[in-house]
């Protein structure tokens, strides 16, 4: 039995690809290992987003080169982001690599690596044309048997100044209702009980075809077609959050009310070089229009410190709107200045050094606005999707609230009860912290 062992980097999107490969390989028998010792092919699926993300993978690439030296016959693949980045690169400075496979070569390269182990002749580089995932392409689960992501596009249109997304991944490609219909049916049926939509702009989907935004109708076809208990709605594009959206959230509860909303600043005219077209002004009624209809919602957002043309006014002026707005999750992070972006050469370039300091300005006074958020939780009883034993210690159970999305957020460190993972508990909160909250189970497996 062939055996591989995988590394998978990057988002949830790169993740579901990553489970693509193995579901393939594991219809063609192979066996998946822990240690890449024990593999005869070591595979690592990168991101190529941002800087650090790439020095992160030829890190992993360069420790299973060291692996491959004491077994000849060992074979490193490099897929992914970075790949259809930085290929010649990657051919010339990381000779121990054995194949290369591009962003769109997940379908077949099953394929590939079956020609690799039995020595049949193969090119080093694999980039073939545009691919959109399809229920019937065989996927397994990396992720905990309840929850998984679901992809419902692939590409975007939105062109960012900074951002190498549409040159890496392509233009928006839409998968049809039908498509994820199945596959929805198909992972309810595995036993999942929380699916996470994600693309790079989920309110983008169907706007490629003549229909326009289908993000809607999509959320009723999967309410009416399965019984998936929770459906979590992850990375929209500001302008693209409807009121038609909203009202659907506020009458289905299997709809979990939070909004991850990608924000990356607040200057106008910040956004406005950023290519994102839309204005402060309108960010602070989007808000208040979510929290109009949803009441009880959890909002996510992130932002990008140091953008070039940036001044310090700038910086106190996000602060601002996090003191006034009060957002639950917020992700910050030092702009990066990518090469082949539209930004890379714009004037005002921030040096390093006052990048950070302005995310750790911002950082610390978000961590005080979370840590007086989570209050609001103590005495209440929250529904808490059950993960299993807590990372922490072993005495503790860890599961997550409808408004905690997984592997992003904090959690509910639960230690008083008994549950298994998977189980949904209620969960009375006796303790807020910063961004996770404790509790005992007050009611068990609902």
């Amino acid at each position: 039995m062939k055996k591989i062992h995988i590394t998978s980097l990057g988002c949830a999107k790169n993740f579901v690809d990553s489970e693509v490969i193995l579901g393939q390989l594991q219809h063609d028998g192979w066996q998946v290992v822990e240690q890449p010792e024990e593999g005869d092919v070591l595979l690592v699926n990168t991101c190529g987003f941002i800087q650090p993300a790439v020095e992160e993978g030829v890190d992993a690439i360069l420790e299973l080169a060291d692996v491959k030296k004491n077994a000849p016959a060992m074979k490193l693949v490099v897929a992914g982001c970075m790949v259809q980045r930085y290929k010649e690169k990657l051919k010339e400075e990381i000779p121990e690599i054995d194949l290369l496979v591009g962003t769109e070569g997940v379908e077949g390269i099953h394929d590939l690596l079956n020609a690799l182990v039995e020595r049949k002749e193969t090119s080093l580089l694999y980039m073939p044309q545009r691919f959109l995932m399809d229920y019937k392409i065989p996927r397994t689960l990396a992720t905990p048997s309840f929850r998984a992501w679901m992809k419902i596009t692939e590409g975007c249109n939105n062109c960012c100044s900074y951002c190498m997304i549409p040159s890496i991944r392509g233009p928006l490609r839409s998968r049809s209702l039908d498509d994820l219909h199945n596959e929805a049916v198909i992972l309810g049926k595995k036993g999942v009980r929380e699916l996470s939509l994600i693309a790079q702009d989920l309110t983008a989907y169907g706007c490629d075809g003549d229909n326009g935004q289908q993000l809607v109708p999509l959320l009723h076809h999967l309410i009416d077609n399965t019984m998936i208990d929770w459906i979590r709605l992850l990375y929209l594009y500001p302008t693209g959050i409807t009121d038609e959206l909203l009202d659907l959230m506020a009458e289905n509860n299997r709809i979990v009310p939070y909004l991850d909303i990608p924000f990356q600043h607040v200057s106008t005219r910040l956004l406005h070089r950023m290519n994102r077209f839309y204005s402060k002004e309108m960010l602070y009624s989007l808000i208040d229009r979510i929290r109009t209809k949803l009441p009880e919602v959890a909002l996510r957002t992130t932002f990008l410190l140091g953008f070039p043309g940036e001044k310090e006014g700038d910086v106190e002026e996000l602060a601002s709107f996090l003191e006034e707005v009060q957002l639950e999750h917020v992700g910050i992070f030092a702009y990066s200045n990518e090469e082949g972006s539209s930004s890379e050469f714009y004037d005002g370039q921030v040096p390093e050094q006052e990048k950070n300091n302005r995310v750790e300005h911002i950082h610390t006074l978000q961590s005080s606005i979370s840590a007086e958020i989570q209050k609001k939780y103590v005495g209440t009883v929250q529904d808490v999707l059950v993960e299993g034993l807590s990372r922490e210690t072993d005495l503790l159970l860890e599961g997550r609230t409808r408004f905690q999305a997984p592997d992003i957020d904090g959690c509910v460190l639960i230690n008083d009860g008994q549950a298994q993972p998977g189980d949904f508990v209620q969960v009375e909160v006796s303790e807020a912290q910063t961004y996770d909250l404790v509790g005992g189970i007050v009611q068990s497996a609902l």
